[in-house]
């Protein structure tokens, strides 16, 4: 019975890679870093990630030393590839209109420690600022949620507004290797080599929390098979169905608002 279990288990693994659209990843939309970004920023305001104080950003470019994000005051909800700023590694504008806002240092610093990394996102999206205050980690008990499966770190004390590189570097060195880290009594950060890996992050990990929220009022979590969950964690990462993923909560933003690429 063992046996037929692991020729199943081997079966099964070797059946993810074949489950992809690969049509639609060579349909490549040809969206720049900014659209893609306003894209991002607007799949998670859609998602309920926009909340009293608007999320942080940031995209490292072709630079090492140069990067997007988006000014102070506007709304992940509102922004457009116009909006986007171009600012240094010190947070001066090089292009675009306003400032951005000084807690996007600790992305930067991030970015600085995690030259692997292309993309930050932080928000205080409501149920994982929930959990936040419990001094409880993101758990992996479903199968939506096995992409933080050896992922997702937890940082236990709040290190204070992060407006300076000291909270970057605890924040980085909380997050260590992985894509995502829960923040106490603050929100959630993620990153990744993409734009749409950040963002992708950022939304499971909102979708995660809420569901062990709402599951850990009725009862008790249930543990998931680590060997599955590492196989359901390799395919819900993989880069192409990050992209596929991503076009599709795209597509939802743009027909929504056919203009907010203009």
């Amino acid at each position: 019975m063992a046996n037929d279990i692991a020729t199943l288990r081997g079966r099964a693994s070797a059946r993810l890679g074949h489950l992809y659209n690969e049509a639609e990843l060579r349909a490549d939309p040809g969206w720049s870093d900014a659209e893609k970004l306003t894209l991002a920023c607007r799949i998670l305001a859609a998602d309920g990630h926009d909340t009293v104080v608007p999320g942080l950003v940031s995209v490292r470019t072709a630079d090492p030393e140069i990067y997007l994000t988006l000014p102070m005051g506007v709304g992940l909800e509102e922004v457009r590839p116009g909006d986007i700023l171009t600012v240094d590694s010190r947070l001066n504008v090089l292009q675009g209109a306003g400032e951005p806002p000084k807690a996007v240092g600790f992305l930067i610093k991030i970015h600085e420690l995690r030259p692997d990394i292309r993309c930050g996102i932080h928000t205080h999206a409501p149920y994982t600022a929930a959990l936040s205050m419990v001094d409880e980690p993101l758990a992996v008990a479903h199968m939506d949620a096995t992409m933080f499966h050896d992922d997702c770190a937890f940082l236990r004390e709040w290190p204070g507004n992060p407006v300076t590189e000291l909270e970057g570097e605890l924040i980085s060195k909380a997050l260590g290797p992985k894509r995502a880290v829960l923040l106490a009594n603050h929100g959630l950060a993620t990153v990744g080599e993409s734009i749409e890996e950040a963002a992708w992050m950022a939304l499971c990990f909102e979708r995660a929390v809420k569901m062990q929220v709402r599951a850990r009022s009725i009862g008790k979590l249930s543990s998931i098979d680590p060997e599955f969950a590492r196989d359901a964690h390799d395919y819900l990462t993989d880069p192409s169905m990050v992209a596929t993923q991503f076009r599709r909560f795209a597509r939802r933003i743009l027909r929504d608002d056919p203009h907010c690429l203009d």
